[in-house]
């Protein structure tokens, strides 16, 4: 199943801004630069389908290893109503995203540096990853983290069916039911399919 969708044109500023920062720190390859909005930005973005067919209007939304901002800033600015959080460890990151969220008056985002594991129990409605870990170990973290009948969505690749069959002890173990895997595919001219996989806490 292949689904498209559109990216509105306030994202034209962000590719700037996050071009700079990136010139500087080196958030992602300058290879990738090329492919900025096909392979990073319309990629976070995915999250749309998800939301959109589960009517998910609001909440607060974390994201595990927010790295270079993927796909917490794109995110926030698309969904102004969703609440925002990303975590990453690494604070040289983390001070890149601070400055393109000042930058971009993103006041529904916010940022921390820290352990995942480190974090109150029990706070948010959505949990996302992308390019973080097998789905076996972003799960562990996910789990405690999220309100009951919360969302985990992990953004992955042609390796999902693989990693939901090692998940599968741990997804019994903890009451965690996968509900959806959203298929899609980036705006490239090779095929890049990638899926959504959209779990929820019993």
């Amino acid at each position: 199943m292949e689904n498209n969708f559109s990216i509105n044109s306030n994202f034209n500023e962000y590719l700037r801004i996050f071009l700079e920062e990136n010139s500087r720190n080196n958030l992602i390859s300058k290879n990738d630069e090329k492919f900025l909005y096909e392979k990073h930005v319309y990629d976070s973005l995915s999250i749309k389908l998800f939301f959109q067919k589960y009517g998910i209007k609001s909440g607060n939304l974390l994201d595990i290893g927010c790295g270079g901002g993927f796909p917490c800033v794109p995110i926030a600015i698309e969904f102004p109503n969703i609440n925002v959080t990303g975590i990453d460890s690494i604070r040289k990151k983390i001070n890149s995203v601070e400055r393109l969220k000042n930058k971009l008056s993103l006041s529904n985002l916010c940022l921390i540096c820290e352990r995942v594991e480190n974090i109150a129990p029990n706070k948010f409605d959505i949990i996302v990853s992308r390019a973080v870990g097998n789905l076996s170990k972003i799960l562990l973290y996910a789990i405690p983290l999220l309100k009951k009948e919360g969302y985990f969505v992990a953004y992955k690749s042609k390796k999902a069916a693989d990693e939901i069959l090692s998940a599968e002890p741990i997804l019994n173990k903890y009451n965690m039911k996968i509900i959806d895997i959203i298929t899609y595919t980036l705006p490239m001219q090779e095929t890049y399919e990638r899926k959504l996989i959209c779990i929820q806490k019993s």
